[in-house]
């Protein structure tokens, strides 16, 4: 260890100062120690010994917090605050079960800081840098370190801030657990089919205002976003129904059709294709009439409408599926049945290379 100008050894824990001649300069060393309140009084101690076992447990009731809501304010089953599968019963839900696992992490980590920074020692100490594998002598003085680190941040004379931890820390595991005895049963086939399938020859009518659209309400290059006549708040998991069921119908020229089998399914040039991304269920509501493409805002998956909605551009692998329509004796657009395959991202049995 090198020594000081003067041929002194460097005080403990002030690093030696470099001739300044070699490039170095004066180590200005430590500052001198403060005390906490913990350090100087015993009931100051046992003060801030209670505040962090407080916050453990604080961790605790988020838990519990959490599971309640998880199970008595949900959005489409019981709801304590709100109507039944209403949209406030949603925002009930993932307000009260987000503040439940917000509190339980955030006061397992403000106990921990709170513990380190008035109970555990805080001296400031500097270390000589030495080999990368140290002697066996050296080693066994590391272990005893750790030990004696244990002993010095006295979890085994604190019994009431180790219980709390343990009681948090076991706590919290089991709020990411209890959504999992709710994910059966299996889904079967309902991602397979929308409500456009329950009601053959539905009426597309205007998303925004619910009234059905006539063939010649749908001029050349025009875009309109519809949803199932039938399909009306009172429908049974409305706005999951509402979810996979969303659709656009565009009119282009059928002299531009590439796939003719896409325009066989539509009328007079007027195409329904199903409004959620097969990349990962962003709505494709932006329409190019120039080019006559359909664009996923979310990460610029682009469709040829001309060809079926075939991709052309982007992470999506799959055309978006295509809604067959016919008109009624009225004039008014129908679809008389489903679209021609399951809507939105790939899974497990719709491949990506479809």
């Amino acid at each position: 260890m090198n020594n000081n100008l003067d041929g002194s050894s460097p005080a403990r824990g002030v690093s030696a100062i470099a001739p300044k001649e070699g490039g170095g300069f004066p180590n200005p060393g430590l500052p001198p120690h403060s005390p906490r309140q913990a350090d100087l009084s015993k009931p100051a101690e046992k003060r801030a010994e209670r505040v962090v076992a407080a916050m453990f447990l604080l961790s605790v009731i988020g838990t519990i917090v959490f599971i309640a809501a998880y199970f008595l304010v949900t959005p489409l089953g019981t709801n304590i605050f709100a109507e039944e599968g209403s949209s406030s019963a949603l925002w009930w839900s993932n307000l009260i079960t987000g503040l439940g696992f917000a509190v339980a992490v955030f006061f397992i980590g403000a106990a921990a800081v709170h513990w380190a920074k008035t109970l555990m020692p805080d001296e400031e100490m500097v270390e000589e840098r030495h080999d990368i594998r140290s002697s066996d002598e050296t080693r066994e003085v590391a272990a005893g370190i750790i030990t004696d680190g244990l002993e010095e941040s006295g979890i085994a004379r604190r019994p009431l801030i180790v219980t709390a931890m343990v009681a948090s820390l076991t706590a919290l595991p089991i709020a990411v657990l209890a959504p999992l005895s709710t994910l059966g049963p299996l889904p079967g086939n309902k991602l397979h089919h929308t409500f456009w399938g329950q009601n053959p020859r539905q009426r597309l009518a205007r998303d925004h205002d619910g009234t059905p659209i006539k063939l010649s309400d749908v001029a050349m290059n025009s875009i309109f976003h519809v949803m199932p006549e039938d399909l009306t708040s009172e429908t049974p998991y409305h706005l999951e129904e509402r979810a996979k069921a969303a659709a656009v119908i565009v009119r282009i020229d059928p002299k531009l059709a590439k796939n003719e089998e896409s325009m066989a399914m539509g009328v007079d040039g007027v195409l329904a294709f199903s409004k959620i991304c097969t990349h990962v269920g962003c709505p494709v509501a932006l329409y190019e009439q120039q080019t006559h493409h359909m664009l996923c805002p979310c990460h610029q998956s682009t469709f040829d409408v001309t060809d079926g909605a075939k991709v052309i551009f982007g992470p999506a692998h799959r055309p978006l599926p295509q809604l067959p329509i016919e008109v009624d004796d009225e004039g008014y657009l129908v679809a008389p049945g489903d679209f021609t395959e399951p809507i939105g991202p790939s899974f497990w049995n719709i491949h990506k290379d479809k």
